[in-house]
This record gives structure tokens, C-alpha cells and sequence, in this order.
């Protein structure tokens, strides 16, 4: 429960060493179902290059658009200030948005099946995100509210989170529905053989995090009518899905007749 884990003398970020282990878990999982599937793996690795600089840019964005008035535009010259503000501060819906977009972007410019493979492996997505939130949790970001009951948490001093105050698991839970989300996904995909895995993911993290999020206790979220931009966001992903659904089932009975 520090933002930093020392190994070997070296300072590691503890954010960033979970985001690297959920990458790596991500890509051995990938690595066995393209075998599995008889599929190209090297398209997985394109696929996953566009999806990760799509993803950075499309985080960070949506930070500053959320952050925008915690931030002190006037030292952007500052060079260690701008670094500071370029290294942290990552809003995942914006990552999850910047990297679907540059993915279909790629299937454009590099002739892959797109959403084939985004509807096969959108289950390492919740997976690599719930290493991410445990990484949360160590380092002490995306905190949750004042809260003195069962599983409590105490954050020391030097983490971002409140130190010294009794605080609701958030980031545990949401790392715990995560992973069973992606255990899910990579059942119905590759032993059912269920189609709509995209729409599902879309549907049931926005229920997770529309709920979760008002469990949340950081200031840096934006708020709009009372709720946050992460439960608008949710909302519009859980119509978004329905539509997905709705649409893709449509075409199935088109090309059916």
C-alpha cells in the first residue's frame, strides 16, 4: 500500500509494475487461445500496439477534460510540472474509448478483421484492468469513501489516499468483479462460442462502474447533475451495448433469410 515497491534499491511504481503484470498475464492468455483458435498471433500484436497508443491518449484526454480545473495551465512551461502532469492521471473510459477507435482504425489501414478480434479478446481488457485497479489500491488512487465497517482500510502516510481514515475497499471490489467479468467473457467466447461478447462487456462494466462509482471518494472525477463523468459515460455505454445488440442481432436474421 505504497506508491512505490522497493526491489533490489530500485523505487518500482507499484501502479505501473500491476499494469505491466496484467499486460504480460494478458498476452500469455492471447498467446493460448490464438493457438487454440488457430488464429494469427501477430494480429493480436498489431491490434494490441494501435489499442495501447490509442488508449494513452485517449486516458490522458479525458483526465484534462475531467481535471480541467485542477490544473495550473499557467506552469505548462514548467518542464517538471508538465512531466509530472503527462505521467499521472488517467481516466480508463477514455483509455477504453481512444483504444476501440484506434483498433478499428487498424483493421482499416492493416486489412484485419477488427471486430473479430475485438469481440474475441475484449475479454483481456477487464482482466489487464483489474490488475490496474489492484495497482490502484497499493498505490492508493481512485479511494474510496469514509467507511468503518467489514474489510475497512487503513492507507499510510505517502499514499494518494486519505492516511490514518477507516476507507471502503473500492478498488479491491472493483478488482474482483474485473477479473470474474473476464473469466466470463473468455467462457462464453471460446467454450460457448457466444457472439455479442463486446456488447456484454459494454452492458455489465457500465452497471459495475455506475454503481461502484458511488462508492468513490477522489475529488479529480468532474461531476455533472449529481452524477460523476465516469456514471454518464457508464450510462451511455449500457445504451450503447443494447443498441450493439439489438443491431447486430438484426443483421444475423438478414443474412439467416
Amino acid at each position: 500500500m505504497h506508491v512505490y515497491i522497493n526491489l533490489f534499491g530500485r523505487a518500482i511504481p507499484a501502479y505501473g509494475l500491476m499494469i505491466i503484470t496484467g499486460v504480460l498475464v494478458a498476452n500469455l492468455v492471447a498467446m493460448y487461445f490464438s493457438k487454440k483458435e488457430n488464429t494469427d498471433f501477430n494480429d493480436i500484436v498489431i491490434i494490441e500496439c494501435y489499442a495501447v497508443l490509442g488508449g494513452f491518449l485517449g486516458a490522458k484526454l479525458l483526465y484534462l477534460i475531467t481535471a480541467f480545473g485542477y490544473i495550473d495551465w499557467g506552469r505548462l512551461t514548467d518542464m517538471e510540472y508538465l512531466a509530472s502532469l503527462i505521467q499521472g492521471g488517467f481516466v480508463f473510459y477514455g483509455g477504453l474509448i481512444g483504444g476501440l477507435i484506434t483498433v478499428f482504425v487498424a483493421g482499416r489501414l492493416q486489412k484485419i478483421d477488427a471486430l473479430y478480434y475485438v469481440r474475441s479478446y475484449i475479454c483481456l481488457v477487464p482482466l489487464v484492468h483489474g490488475f490496474g485497479r489492484i495497482g490502484c489500491f497499493m498505490a492508493g488512487c481512485c479511494y474510496g469513501i469514509p467507511y468503518h465497517g467489514a474489510f475497512s482500510v487503513v492507507f499510510p502516510e505517502n499514499s494518494y489516499a486519505l492516511s490514518g481514515v477507516e476507507l471502503f475497499p473500492v478498488q479491491l471490489v472493483e478488482a474482483i468483479c474485473l477479473i470474474l467479468l473476464s473469466i466470463l467473457l473468455m467462457y462464453l467466447r471460446f467454450f460457448v462460442k457466444f457472439d455479442y461478447t463486446l456488447e456484454l462487456y459494454l452492458f455489465l462494466y457500465g452497471i459495475i462502474r455506475f454503481v461502484l462509482e458511488n462508492f468513490r471518494y477522489d475529488a479529480v472525477r468532474g461531476e455533472i447533475l449529481g452524477l460523476s463523468t465516469s456514471q454518464w459515460i457508464s450510462a451511455g455505454f449500457i445504451v450503447l451495448a443494447i443498441l450493439l445488440f439489438v443491431t447486430s442481432r438484426n443483421k444475423g436474421k438478414i443474412k439467416d433469410c
